[in-house]
């Protein structure tokens, strides 16, 4: 399968590009050729039937694994010169949770900023927990919270974040109608402020400067 998404004129000098890339998992080629530009301000969808390598696009994206062919760039260089400091520039969230379930949710918000290299007060971080409809909750284990209100807590910690460019896999699941016009306001935020994002999901995304791409 190969797939084009078409560059767009931007004068930022933040800018994500993959250059043909190929997917190989297993025996199985998952694509080929695929070439992406993504600019300040955008948000791409990245779409397609389960199996067809959306995870493993964000994947390659992130620098977490390395394609067959091809290479990815952030800023107009290579992510692999210096994957710390793209690293530092970059939030991924994917499937799992990745919360420690017996932290609460407070803790586990503190943790990831200091992981994250982020001040937070720990009223900035009670406040990001409450935005996002925890308040009351921000003392309890997560093992207690139900999958939409770890979602939640993974939101806040998205809220805090310095990151330009997030990359999201599936980040709508588990949430109710609240919770993702919650996120949508979130990442249009992100965008206004001049953030990249690459997402997937199964759903339509609400949110401005959104192009779709179909794996």
């Amino acid at each position: 399968m190969t797939a084009t998404i078409p560059a767009t004129s931007s004068k930022s000098d933040l800018v994500l590009q993959a250059r043909a890339l190929t997917c190989v998992r297993g025996e199985r080629q998952l694509f080929t050729g695929l070439d992406l530009q993504l600019n300040s301000g955008e948000c791409l969808h990245v779409r397609g039937a389960n199996g067809v390598g959306k995870t493993s696009l964000l994947r390659l994206l992130t620098g977490l694994s390395k394609p067959e062919s091809g290479e990815i760039l952030w800023k107009h260089h290579s992510i692999q010169e210096d994957p710390k400091q793209y690293h530092r520039e970059l939030l991924f969230l994917g499937h799992r949770d990745a919360l420690k379930e017996d932290l609460t949710a407070l803790e586990n918000l503190e943790m990831y900023a200091s992981l994250d290299d982020i001040s937070i007060t720990h009223q900035q971080a009670l406040s990001s927990l409450g935005r996002f409809g925890l308040r009351g909750r921000e003392d309890l284990p997560v093992q207690y919270l139900s999958a939409g209100q770890k979602r939640r807590v993974l939101m806040a910690r998205m809220a805090i974040h310095h990151a330009k460019l997030w990359i999201l896999d599936e980040p709508f699941n588990a949430l109710d109608v609240d919770a993702v016009k919650a996120l949508q306001d979130l990442i249009a935020e992100h965008l206004e402020m001049g953030g990249l994002v690459v997402l997937t999901s199964h759903q339509d995304i609400q949110v401005p400067y959104v192009r779709v791409l179909e794996l």
